[in-house]
């Protein structure tokens, strides 16, 4: 980590409150002449964050929301564009392919072009602190994927791995041309790099597969919220790059940062942060099986969750409203479009044009039309829930047996004492290992990258089944609720 910041400070990556007079460029070898033996320690550190994300950076001194805490120059973006006019050969390979890549594609070929090249590549001290490993749902095995339990999530997971597959088989003909080594050529070689471009790139205008920012990657997320207001204090002292965000919707704002008129990549504290805080960043809305899906995490309280349940046909075309938008949020309330979208369809065919803009405007129909929307909710999840393998309870003991598991000198006993014997034994047989090996007591690394993943499946779908219970409860006190009100009045 030490050689990755003091490399990124030759390249003119800096926390730097203050911008220096002049950006340093790039000669061919990808050095500057700049001195600084770290990229940090005026604004940010890197520091562990056992609990929230790993290794991220942490606050130097106090920050102010607003205040610019990493600029990276043009010079030190690891982009397509820069491998290929570095390696004429590589870029005279990749041109003859072009037309029928995505930019993802020609962004993955160069990113393991250049791991090949080993510790020839200018950009050797940041790939050799890239993870060995990663747990976005492509990586997941059929063990995993199942224990998702939840169909829609299946089946991303499944379409994600089918796709990546698919790019890899489409750019296999061009890896060869350039000679990769058989290692590289592996679908699990491209799986990774997939991953990396999936979890780390940030977005640039002049290529969709984005960028990989040296430094600027270790930023952990946090949710984007509604939270835009600022302290009193705050407001005189407001940069220019704030002012103008002020003005643009929290909704549409989807990063702390971009890439500016200055030729460098830009990220700002997103709030006042306290000396050893840890400093996020928001790289976009998503819902908890998008973060697994691209960045292979997710959170446990996730203001932007949706939770989809099944809905019959006639309920999702009855109106205007896209399907998607038709779920359950976090907290059990259902959204406005399946509020809406339930109205309509409790409504009786012959009578709905006359009441069409009540319920378009969000208005309750009546009482018994609301108490009848509830207790189809209440059924539906309730029934949703009776459908899954495992209820919350068992998911909730079964996440701490993981994580004691992932930590244990004394497997075997730990599992023994567990509860989950045959559960973990069924995880042994997918993976070819007899239960009484001998070396049982401590698992070997693959196992506990699996246990990693088996977590996050675990993890999901209790948290699936927490919102629908949250639901349930909900529309339970409004079925109890609405009478009183209507005696009330």
């Amino acid at each position: 980590m030490e050689a990755l910041l003091k490399w990124a400070a030759e390249l003119g990556v800096s926390d730097s409150p203050s911008p220096s007079p002049s950006l340093p460029s790039s000669s061919p070898s990808g050095t500057t002449t700049s001195s600084s033996p770290s990229c940090l320690g005026r604004s940010l550190v890197v520091a562990d964050f056992p609990n929230a994300g790993g290794r991220g950076l942490a606050a130097a001194r106090d920050l102010r929301r607003g205040e610019l805490v990493l600029r990276a120059p043009r010079a030190a973006l690891l982009t397509s564009d820069r491998v290929t006019a570095d390696d004429p050969r590589i870029a005279a390979c990749v041109s003859a392919h072009r037309p029928r890549l995505s930019s993802v594609q020609i962004l993955i070929v160069c990113l393991l072009a250049e791991v090949g090249k080993g510790r020839n590549s200018v950009w050797y001290p940041y790939l050799s602190q890239l993870p060995s490993y990663y747990t976005i749902l492509a990586t997941f095995d059929d063990f995993e994927v199942e224990a998702l339990q939840v169909d829609d999530a299946i089946w991303v997971a499944q379409k994600a791995k089918s796709a990546i597959k698919s790019d890899w088989e489409d750019v296999t003909p061009l890896m060869k041309e350039l000679e990769f080594k058989p290692k590289l050529l592996m679908f699990k070689s491209w799986l990774w790099a997939f991953a990396t471009v999936s979890s780390r790139t940030l977005h640039i205008a002049w290529d969709e597969a984005g960028c990989l920012c040296p430094v600027g990657d270790l930023f952990n997320y946090a949710a984007p919220d509604d939270d835009t207001s600022l302290e009193a204090e705050d407001t005189a002292e407001l940069t220019n790059y704030q002012q103008k965000n002020e003005m643009i919707n929290s909704s549409e704002r989807l990063t702390d940062g971009g890439y500016e008129d200055s030729n460098a990549y830009c990220l700002y504290a997103r709030k006042n942060y306290k000396q050893g805080e840890q400093v996020l960043l928001g790289y976009g809305t998503y819902t908890n099986l998008e973060l697994l899906e691209h960045y292979g995490f997710l959170l446990g309280e996730n203001p932007n969750e949706k939770t989809f349940i099944e809905l019959d046909l006639d309920i999702c075309s009855g109106g205007t409203w896209p399907k998607d938008s038709m779920y359950i949020h976090s907290n059990g309330h259902p959204s406005f479009a399946l509020l809406c979208a339930l109205r309509l369809w409790s409504t009786p065919t012959n009578h709905r044009k006359a009441v069409g803009h009540q319920i378009y405007s969000g208005s309750m129909l009546s009482t018994e039309n609301e108490m009848g929307i509830m207790k189809w909710l209440i059924s539906r999840c309730e029934g949703t829930l009776q459908q899954l393998p495992t209820t919350v309870e068992f998911d909730e003991s079964l996440l701490v047996f993981l994580r004691t598991i992932q930590n244990s000198s004394n497997c075997r006993t730990d599992v023994k004492q567990s509860g989950f014997e045959q559960e973990f034994s069924v995880f042994l047989r997918f993976h070819r290992v007899e239960l009484d090996c001998s070396g049982y007591n401590q698992l070997p690394v693959r196992l506990l990258r699996s246990l990693e993943r088996w977590e996050l499946a675990v993890q999901w779908r209790c948290n699936y089944k927490k919102t629908l219970k949250k639901c349930i409860s909900y529309c339970e006190s409004l079925v109890n609720e609405l009478p009183l009100q209507l005696n009330q009045q």
